[in-house]
């Protein structure tokens, strides 16, 4: 025993010092953090565990890495309040040379302690997308070169066209039309929107903008024309209208400029000491991986079915066991990734119906009726599945109509084939001799012979017989048949 314990404490010696390292070495350390593409719960969860283990790890400061179109509304709201509540300095940064910070990016950049940008690249767009039906009521589709007027009145002069420098059209958690933003130039007020629903979601949206703007102090009326007019801006004039502090070419260069600027922090003064200071970057972990594949809507979407087809083999027929555990587990990952994306639950039960439809086809087959209005339920169910307009959470056509096809060709067809081959009389084994006819072709001594399914068979009866006489089979025992002659032969006797 004790060999034992001297061989395992240098090992234990050893994790604990591979544990406590790397949080040894972060200390003081500049961390970053990317924030890419569509922002989604994976994103949202990536930079809140980022920002908490740079706290853990006493980092001098985060920097966000942003470069998306936007994305939804609860994951943005949820990563603004991981920056409001942040004990280090959190610096957002629009990066590379070409990114942007379009819609959810804007409220981000807004939240973070300091904004920065690189040269050629934009922020703006930030007019929320209605969630819900495709439109709200009251609101009409209007010609693209109108959507950065909300207003439903078709008598509003559309605004001029913006030049194309420092214009760019985005999409995401909020939309608008890219408008070239410039303090010289006078604008008419922008008509507040036609329904209440729409008044509502755009005054929210200002009002929060606007209060992240106060608590930063950046440019407020800029904000607000970037929700209800969907401008944009580049990172220069940007930087001259008060919309950001920085504007940096590389994260070192950044840092450099950072260095002795003071912010309000938790309501005290901070002042940025970055020289020769170390840079850690945060890397996206297997749990922040796993959680942006199956939060994928079109992933999410085929995991509920591959669980929703496996359940049903497996009851159809069961004793196989694999359909059952892969359906239930795909089905369970399914109902994760549904509960933090912004699901229908009257296209979840369209689709629901639609299947249920399908198979009931195969039970009871209605010359198609229940096949078809299963069909259109399914199609109509997966297309207003995701609770959004955002490009990046729509299911793909495509894929809704090869899962239609294949369910019905599955559930209705070869399901079907399987239903109807198990009511058929049984043609294997002895039981299915039970309730057959023969005659009796021969007697040796007082044991009758009968041929059934072309073999001789000795038979045992009640009765006596004789050749040619017509008998049913009533049991089967070992190499014997149990008969009874038939009532037709009985009363001719």
């Amino acid at each position: 025993m004790k060999s034992l314990t001297g061989l395992l404490q240098p090992g234990l010696i050893v994790l604990l010092l591979w544990c406590w390292i790397p949080a040894a070495n972060a200390e003081g350390d500049v961390w970053l953090v990317d924030i890419q593409d569509a922002i989604g719960p994976a994103t949202a969860d990536h930079m809140v565990r980022g920002l908490e283990q740079a706290q853990q790890a006493n980092a001098a400061m985060v920097i966000l890495l942003i470069d998306t179109p936007g994305g939804l509304d609860v994951a943005m709201r949820g990563m603004i309040k991981a920056i409001l509540a942040a004990e280090i300095p959190v610096v957002g940064y629009v990066t590379p040379q070409g990114a942007r910070a379009a819609s959810a990016g804007t409220y981000i950049l807004y939240a973070s302690h300091v904004a920065a940008m690189s040269p050629a690249t934009n922020l703006g767009a930030a007019t929320p997308v209605q969630m819900g039906a495709p439109s709200l009521p009251g609101q009409a589709d209007k010609d693209p070169d109108q959507t950065s007027n909300p207003s439903p009145n078709p008598s509003q002069k559309p605004s001029p066209k913006p030049s194309s420098e420092g214009s760019d059209t985005s999409e995401g958690t909020d939309e608008g039309a890219d408008t070239q933003a410039s303090p010289a130039k006078a604008r008419t007020p922008v008509p507040q929107p036609g329904s209440a629903m729409e008044r509502k979601i755009i005054n929210d949206a200002v009002a929060y903008i606007q209060g992240l703007a106060t608590l930063r102090g950046r440019n407020a009326e800029w904000a607000e024309r970037a929700v209800r007019e969907g401008v944009s801006l580049p990172a220069e004039q940007a930087l001259e209208m008060g919309v950001v502090d920085l504007v940096a070419t590389s994260v070192e260069d950044l840092l450099e400029q950072l260095d002795g600027r003071q912010i309000s922090l938790q309501g005290a003064d901070y002042t940025f000491a970055t020289q020769e200071i170390a840079i850690h970057y945060h890397p996206v972990d297997w749990r922040s991986a796993f959680l942006s594949v199956i939060t994928n809507p079109n992933v999410a979407y085929m995991l509920m079915l591959i669980g929703v087809y496996g359940l049903i083999f497996e009851f159809s027929n069961p004793g196989v066991g694999l359909p059952g555990v892969l359906g239930a587990v795909c089905l369970l990952l399914a109902m994760y990734a549904f509960q933090v994306l912004p699901v229908s639950y009257a296209g979840l039960g369209l689709i629901f119906l639609g299947i249920g439809l399908m198979t009931a086809e195969a039970f009871a087959p209605s010359f198609g009726i229940l096949g078809v209005g299963g069909i259109i339920a399914f199609v109509m169910g997966s297309i207003i599945l995701m609770d959004t307009r955002l490009p990046g959470y729509q299911i793909a056509m495509p894929l809704i109509v090869g899962f239609a096809a294949f369910s019905a060709c599955v559930l209705i067809f070869a399901l079907g084939l399987v239903l109807r081959a198990r009511r058929q009389k049984v043609v294997t084994g002895l039981s299915h001799m039970l309730g057959a006819q023969a005659e009796v072709e021969a007697l040796h001594g007082d044991t009758a012979m009968v041929r059934l399914d072309g073999e001789l068979w000795q038979v045992r009866s009640d009765e006596p017989l004789q050749v040619n006489d017509k008998v049913t089979v009533k049991d089967v025992d070992g190499v014997f048949l149990q008969v009874q002659k038939t009532l037709e032969h009985q009363a001719h006797s």
